[in-house]
């Protein structure tokens, strides 16, 4: 499958019209030089010979360097991406741990109050677009009651003299983190409380589900026995949802000003630095492959009626 992804990406992104020189040649660049640039990043092969060099370099673990940076594409990319997913996915957990609560608590109330208001917000907040209410966190938030930074990961020269992983522990980084953090909760918590809140009520009308009735289980300990079986819907769908916000976060990332791998994405397509946009599309499809078969494993843990097969 990977391999599949690596050749797909290859194949379509040389195939969009143009190429970075484009842009150098929209500068002012001589036709002489951006044809020399061709030859020295084999522009001017063929898409086999193109492929095959590339293939080449991969099994040396060269991931090529970018021709509009002029830096290898792992030291561009590394930190940028470190900076998507230290957002996202303790973001995306907290979002799907919420909405497992959030939906079990409405599923086991049908038709009560908290049903009926308590995921009202929920689903209005989900259905508005990512940069509108990453808008509205910094105007109440940021510029209205002056408790949140406006932007940025960092703010200017807290990092001088600290090491790499420093910052990041920071109370600093802690303030600038809320508000990103909070949009992505706010804009995908709607999926598993949904998923979720369907999945009780289908569970509870189940034979066991009488049997923890009558047999006198204390409410939270039934809960307790309801959500673990109807946590499998949840489960599979959140890998799929982790990449989605990872693919939203450009909106998000774009609001807030932070340095992850969105933006640089968009800039890269627009500038058509093939090497970079490889290998930050690769990085999201390994990831949800590899989520999808530990999710596989996981199955079997939490419900033992699954189990592997050889």
């Amino acid at each position: 499958m990977l391999a599949l992804v690596m050749t797909a990406l290859f194949i379509l992104f040389r195939s969009m019209p143009g190429d970075f020189t484009a842009q150098m040649a929209a500068s002012g660049a001589n036709e002489e030089a951006l044809q020399e640039i061709r030859e020295q990043w084999r522009l001017d092969e063929p898409i086999y010979s193109q492929y095959y060099h590339y293939l080449a370099n991969l099994a040396q673990g060269d991931l090529g360097e970018s021709p509009v940076y002029r830096v290898d594409v792992w030291e561009f990319t590394k930190m940028r991406i470190f900076n998507t997913f230290i957002l996202v996915a303790p973001a995306m957990t907290f979002t799907y741990i919420l909405g497992v609560v959030i939906g079990t608590l409405a599923g086991n109330n049908r038709g009560g109050r908290f049903e009926r208001f308590g995921t009202i917000p929920v689903i209005g907040a989900g259905s508005a677009p990512a940069f509108f209410t990453s808008i509205i966190l910094v105007v109440v938030f940021a510029l209205w009651l002056d408790l949140f930074p406006t932007s940025g990961m960092l703010s200017s020269g807290s990092t001088e003299g600290l090491s790499w992983w420093e910052p990041y522990i920071s109370q600093d980084f802690a303030i600038h983190y809320v508000l990103p953090f909070t949009a992505i909760v706010c804009r995908y918590l709607f999926i598993p409380t949904l998923i979720m809140r369907n999945s009780v009520v289908e569970v509870m009308g189940e034979d066991f589900t009488e049997y923890y009735r009558l047999t006198g289980l204390p409410t939270l300990t039934r809960l307790k026995h309801i959500a673990k079986h109807a946590s499998i819907p949840v489960l599979t769908i959140y890998p799929v949802s982790l990449a989605r916000a990872l693919g939203g976060l450009v909106l998000i990332e774009t609001v807030f000003n932070w340095p992850g791998i969105g933006f640089t994405l968009v800039e890269s397509v627009l500038a058509r630095d093939y090497p970079t946009v490889q290998f930050v599309f690769f990085v999201v499809a390994a990831f949800v492959i590899i989520s999808n078969f530990i999710v596989d494993l996981v199955y079997g843990v939490i419900d033992p009626r699954i189990r592997l097969e050889g």
